[in-house]
């Protein structure tokens, strides 16, 4: 990997920890931002809402945006947008201003997320460069999900919650100042190549929605008319959507890229994936608090390990893996280990072993590091270079679907669940666990779902030439 290419990585690897950062920083300064501004509960929950609508609702406009205008220009804007919403956020008195540039720092994290994997696949274009570029990446993911709300608990003790803002501000200045030199220019195919004003308020229109009513659901229930009615107005406007890029001359999203059954199927394996693994990343953690009674602290150390075995896989074993059997296979691979450790979950007890009950489930999580890099690249593969930044735009939507979703069914499961035992006399820390258990099961039944789109749906590889010989110390 040349110097200029790794400059590049860094560049967008840093871009991508600050937004993934941002999506978890903010939850542990909550109880200091409400009692600070003055936020009712139910205003609270907006700053994270405000944050999701605007990054999920936008994600697959700019990333086909950015293949028009250009994906660096689109990258730039993006930090600076992002960057200027933190100084705001951090500056705010109250919980409308707060509120708006949470939406606006959803808006730049949008504008940047939607074209970074687009940028990563047209510069590294060479198999095993790109497998290792991929690994570094989702490492980088990995340890932003797993600093941020060590960091936000940090961040907010020591100085205030203000700060958890702040720090982006330098973060991303020098994001912008080294990207405008690292990251290759490119050159869009103009707005006239894609200039669907139409399709673009059906699509943003339709998904925001569609995701407001999501996080919604914890509030209002499945079967309230709230969630009922939203649901199909957005699903009415994405299938406008559809129908408008069938038909129209210049489409803003070309129906050609599901044409690749790999593309097709990596977006409908992540979203299975990711709503499954909502389970592990804060069910696990609120069962370890709520029915063991760990502090925050002790739940940060317990589930550290599987933090390390995620990223030691994605960054240093993933490539290899990758380029010597295929995505394909090592995706199972990954999923079957995901699946053995929601299958460990689903038996866990009131009473636990950290080292009989819980260590084994950590350990059998690095099979997300083996999962995600696997996905991006299958998700990437079928996209032509005029459309990387729309296949990208589409990979990040689908995850946050796929998020949003786990959120919503998985602790509603729960609580449901948890509501059942109690009623009939069990105690809180029993029936906390009984709902927690099958939140487990249902997404140890998410996983099997992917597992066998994976088998059926995606293709396997071609044979690829026998690679020259390479001392391990090169990999």
């Amino acid at each position: 990997m040349s110097n200029s290419k790794l400059r590049a990585l860094i560049v967008l690897s840093a871009a991508m920890l600050m937004t993934i950062l941002d999506g978890s920083i903010v939850t542990v300064a909550m109880p200091a931002i409400q009692r600070d501004l003055g936020f009712t509960p139910a205003g609270l929950s907006w700053t994270v809402n405000a944050y999701l609508i605007a990054f999920g609702g936008l994600l697959l406009l700019a990333g086909r945006l950015g293949d028009l205008i250009g994906r660096k220009v689109m990258f730039l804007a993006g930090n600076v947008v992002f960057t200027a919403a933190s100084l705001l956020a951090g500056a705010a008195t109250g919980p409308g201003l707060l509120i708006a540039a949470r939406f606006l720092q959803g808006v730049g994290s949008a504008m940047a997320s939607a074209v970074v994997l687009g940028i990563l696949v047209t510069l590294f274009t060479e198999p095993r460069e790109r497998a290792k570029a991929i690994g570094v990446f989702s490492f980088t993911g990995a340890a932003g999900a797993s600093i941020g709300q060590v960091l936000g608990g940090v961040l907010t003790d020591a100085l205030s919650w203000h700060w958890i803002f702040y720090i982006n501000v330098p973060i991303g200045v020098a994001t912008v100042a080294l990207a405008i030199k690292a990251v290759p220019a490119d050159r869009g195919a103009g707005l006239a190549g894609g200039a669907d004003v139409l399709g673009a308020i059906l699509v943003t229109a339709g998904l925001m929605l569609g995701i407001y009513t999501v996080v919604k659901v914890e509030e209002y229930g499945w079967p309230a008319a709230h969630t009922l009615g939203l649901g199909a107005v957005s699903v009415v406007l994405l299938a406008a959507f559809l129908l408008r890029q069938a038909t129209a001359r210049t489409p803003l999203m070309p129906l050609r890229i599901f044409r690749s059954r790999n593309v097709s199927g990596a977006n409908l394996v992540q979203m299975l994936t990711l709503s499954a693994m909502f389970a592990f990343q804060i069910i696990v953690a609120l069962y370890l608090q709520k029915v063991l009674g760990y502090g925050a602290l002790a739940t940060g150390l317990a589930m550290l390990p599987a933090a390390v075995a995620i990223g030691g896989v994605s960054l240093f074993v993933s490539a290899r893996l990758n380029t010597r059997f295929g995505e394909r296979a090592v995706l199972v691979a990954g999923l079957v280990l995901l699946l053995g450790a929601m299958g460990w979950l689903t038996r866990v007890p009131v009473q636990a072993s950290y080292a009989v009950d819980l260590l084994p489930v950590m350990l059998l999580i690095a099979g997300g590091g083996l999962v995600l890099p696997a996905l991006t690249t299958l998700g990437m593969s079928g996209a032509k270079a005029d459309d990387a930044g729309l296949a990208s735009g589409l990979f990040n939507t689908t995850q946050q679907i796929g998020m949003a979703l786990g959120v919503a069914v998985l602790s509603t499961l729960a609580a449901s669940r948890t509501g059942v035992l109690l009623a009939s006399g069990t105690s809180e820390a029993a029936a906390l666990a009984g709902g927690y258990r099958l939140a487990f099961t249902v997404s140890a039944g998410l996983l099997v779902a992917a597992l066998l789109v994976s088998l059926v749906v995606l293709r396997r590889p071609a044979p690829a030439p026998e690679p020259e010989k390479v001392p391990l110390t090169a990999l």
